[in-house]
């Protein structure tokens, strides 16, 4: 898909969330919607690979639906009485009691469950193959799943598909909202073997905010999954449509959520920025992009999209494993399906809810320093200026105590101490933070000047005001690094380069090339965009770093020569003085008073 068709496609499904939503919260529609989207994607992976697996027997199930078509009503009443049928046929066990169970009641109940949930394939009129093959091969279903777990390591049940929940919705089918609510649940507990537990807790599908009884409710729910699809319909199915479209709600809705969209978007173009910056070769950036990264964190990432950046940086399979860590639970969720969304197998990421400051994530809790979690790349966009409550015995935090703790009013540098103290030797580190932690005293000057006398301090590039939705004010990007090639410091003043929009700035990618390109190689070519300071002219400015002591884009004082100027009022005064005479030669002649 190319970008032109990228742009139409959010286009278009922005649309419908501004048309649908009503008079809904734009952050609470952002979670049916995204959902909804998620929910396409899993079905679509999950029919095209279930396709290839079962070849030959697929196709004829689909004959079977053409064969019957023109008498559904029929059709259906019969694969009914083929699991009525099969589930006389089957064992206690195998309806999930025990072997030996003789109670008759709870048998003809389990009986009944067995045929009710199976019926939920058929709710919809319009069949479609994986049911028909399931309830022709109700015996071998459980090796089918087995199966398709082994190969892409998630199974959906037919009745879930997004294609059968479509069908519900456009014919506004009463089951719609029960259908939904059974399908998340599924999703959540079994379809990833209960890896995925709570995915969809901030999707209340109960809620008044849809309706006021189930009919307004499923109403609107009809309505919403319906145009999505048509939406959709419109454009290529390709495997990255529906992340690239998942990608554009999230930058729209967090356009439209002020200074709470700060805990889930970093904006695309500063995404990059960072992305590229710890793709390169943390030694010498100058010869280029790693082949690979061993593994990447984002200890407060949001929606994950920071961490999909980066991916995107080495492809598909250029990086072992991706870590995140995220507080918020509805951010938490986005940030899981964004993974799966993308591509990223469940095997081949682990997204932490939790608070990084307290560090309560199991495996980055390791004491033993030979047993210590290593990052080959760290990259963040943590809230600014944080206010925390450290307790006392935080100081000995083996984060922290090095260094001390940061300020309660502001947690930048703890998020900073966090993310750093788990980077390899041989890794990079890109975290955006606001421009204060550059110059502000007290404990923060106390760690800023440990960093820089330990050489960690790599590059500051300072970033234009207003690019965030969350704060109009400039921000920065530190680069910090164990062990650096350098013993300067890199500083980008990049605040000019930009380009204005109505409500927002944004980079432009010359803009991005120019700032990646001054780090890459460490130009010094303009000496009012970026400079190589030395640790010595640090140190003589008290190890401040604030970028317009060292790169001002204040334009330069025009040099006076001081000789010229005296000169110049020299002949001045002389022509002032001929000039004088000759007048007052006119004022003698007519005996009128002379000019002093």
């Amino acid at each position: 898909m190319n970008d032109t068709q990228q742009k139409q496609l959010g286009s278009t499904l922005w649309a419908i969330a501004d048309k649908l939503r009503g008079a809904m919260n734009a952050d609470d529609f952002r979670d049916y919607m995204l959902s909804f989207l998620f929910l396409r994607y899993l079905s679509d992976n999950y029919e095209e690979a279930v396709k290839k697996e079962l070849g030959s027997d697929y196709q004829k199930s689909e004959l079977e639906i053409q064969k019957n078509g023109e008498d559904l009503d029929t059709y259906i009443s019969e694969l009914k009485s083929v699991i009525t049928r099969y589930s006389r046929s089957l064992s206690p066990e195998k309806l999930g009691l025990h072997e030996d169970e003789e109670d008759h009641q709870k048998i003809e109940k389990a009986r009944q469950d067995f045929v009710d949930e199976n019926n939920k394939m058929l709710y919809s009129h319009n069949v479609i193959p994986l049911a028909v093959w399931y309830i022709r091969n109700l015996d071998q279903v459980d090796m089918l799943e087995k199966q398709m777990r082994r190969k892409i390591h998630y199974v959906i049940k037919p009745a879930y598909l997004w294609s059968n929940i479509y069908e519900l919705a456009r014919t506004q089918n009463s089951q719609l909202l029960k259908t939904l609510q059974s399908g998340f649940k599924y999703i959540e507990n079994e379809s990833f073997e209960s890896r995925f537990r709570g995915l969809f807790s901030e999707v209340n599908l109960d809620s008044d905010k849809l309706g006021k009884n189930y009919g307004e409710r499923n109403s609107l729910l009809c309505s919403i999954i319906t145009e999505i699809a048509k939406g959709l319909a419109e454009f290529p199915n390709e495997t990255d449509i529906l992340g690239d479209a998942y990608e554009y709600l999230i930058g729209q809705f967090a356009a439209g959520s002020g200074k709470k969209a700060g805990e889930f978007y970093t904006p695309q173009q500063v995404s990059t920025i960072l992305s590229r910056i710890v793709s390169l070769d943390s030694q010498d950036p100058s010869t280029g992009k790693k082949s690979k990264l061993k593994n990447v964190l984002d200890f407060a990432c949001g929606s994950g999209s920071l961490l999909i950046n980066v991916r995107k940086q080495f492809g598909a399979n250029g990086i072992g494993q991706i870590y995140g860590q995220e507080k918020n639970i509805t951010t938490y969720n986005l940030a899981r399906m964004n993974m799966l969304l993308h591509g990223v197998k469940d095997s081949e990421f682990q997204i932490h809810h939790g608070d990084s400051l307290l560090n309560d994530w199991n495996i980055l809790n390791e004491m033993n320093p030979a047993k210590k979690m290593q990052f080959e790349a760290v990259v963040a966009n943590p809230p600014f200026s944080y206010r925390w409550q450290p307790k006392e015995e935080m100081a000995e935090d083996f984060r922290f105590k090095n260094y001390g703790l940061a300020p309660k009013s502001a947690a930048d540098f703890a998020f900073l101490l966090h993310g750093f103290h788990f980077l390899s030797d041989d890794g990079t580190m890109a975290i955006i933070l606001p421009h204060g932690v550059l110059f502000r005293g007290g404990a923060e000057e106390k760690i800023r000047t440990k960093l820089l006398k330990d050489g960690n301090i790599d590059a500051i590039i300072g970033l234009p005001a207003n690019l965030f939705f969350s704060t109009g004010i400039p921000v920065c990007i530190l680069v910090l690094k164990k062990c650096k090639k350098y013993d300067d410091v890199l500083i980008i003043n990049a605040s000019e380069y930009f380009e204005k929009w109505k409500r927002q700035n944004t980079l432009l990618p010359d803009h991005i090339d120019k700032i990646i390109e001054t780090y890459q190689y460490r130009k010094e070519d303009d000496k009012k965009y970026s400079r190589r300071v030395s640790m010595e002219e640090i140190e003589k400015n008290g190890y401040n770093l604030n970028i317009s002591r060292y790169v001002s884009t204040a334009p330069e004082e025009e040099i006076v020569d001081i000789e010229e100027v005296r000169q110049e009022l020299e002949k001045i005064e002389n022509d002032i003085n001929v000039a004088k005479a000759r007048h007052n030669e006119f004022l003698k002649e007519l005996g009128l008073n002379l000019l002093p």
